[in-house]
């Protein structure tokens, strides 16, 4: 195990450095939540970086079977070199293939055959990334656990869900345009 591995940090999953906080719970096979990360950078660039911060909470989900292997491996690449970047880049790779990361149906499909070793392969080739070590790190738990105590506190239970300097906006979804989202982070 590399040295940096050894003394690791997760980078938090935030873009932008402004006042308002704009977090995204997903999860990243969901459909929904998928089409809501492909928002990500647009909001940030209409929004502007400088009025607003973008927060990615993972909010993994058991039925979408392999949610936790895939939540721990977006962690691990946050503690690599390029941190959120890392962490990005394998949230992009879920999304542009979520079938190949799904159950048909939730119980039954190719996956049946996949192994938390698969996955992670699947996800270092479509990445570019070298995950294995960094899924490795024992207490990486600690950072899933944080995930899904924050959403807790929060009472969120489905994805995406979107919240608005603390507030959870119910009347939110994935399929909203981006400029929808744009005014309302433009509120005061």
């Amino acid at each position: 195990m590399s040295e940096t591995i050894k003394t690791w940090r997760a980078e938090p999953l935030t873009w932008g450095h402004g006042p308002r906080l704009f977090e995204m719970f997903l999860e990243p096979t969901c459909p929904f939540s998928a089409r809501a990360f492909g928002k990500l950078d647009e909001t940030l660039a209409g929004a502007g970086s400088d009025r607003v911060s973008i927060a990615i909470r993972l909010h993994s989900q058991p039925w979408h079977m392999y949610s936790g292997v895939i939540v721990r491996c977006i962690l691990a690449a946050s503690t690599l070199p390029t941190g959120k970047e890392a962490a990005k880049a394998v949230l992009a790779a879920v999304a542009a293939r979520r079938e190949e990361f799904e159950f048909t149906k939730h119980c039954s499909g190719p996956n049946m055959d996949a192994t938390p070793k698969d996955i992670i392969a699947r996800l270092e080739n479509y990445s570019g990334l070298q995950l294995a070590d960094a899924f490795a790190i024992s207490n990486l738990d600690r950072e899933i656990k944080w995930h899904t105590k924050y959403a807790r506190q929060n009472g969120i239970h489905v994805s995406p869900t979107f919240m608005i300097d603390g507030l959870v906006q119910p009347d939110m979804a994935s399929g909203d345009n981006v400029s929808a989202w744009i005014s309302r982070l433009s509120a005061n």
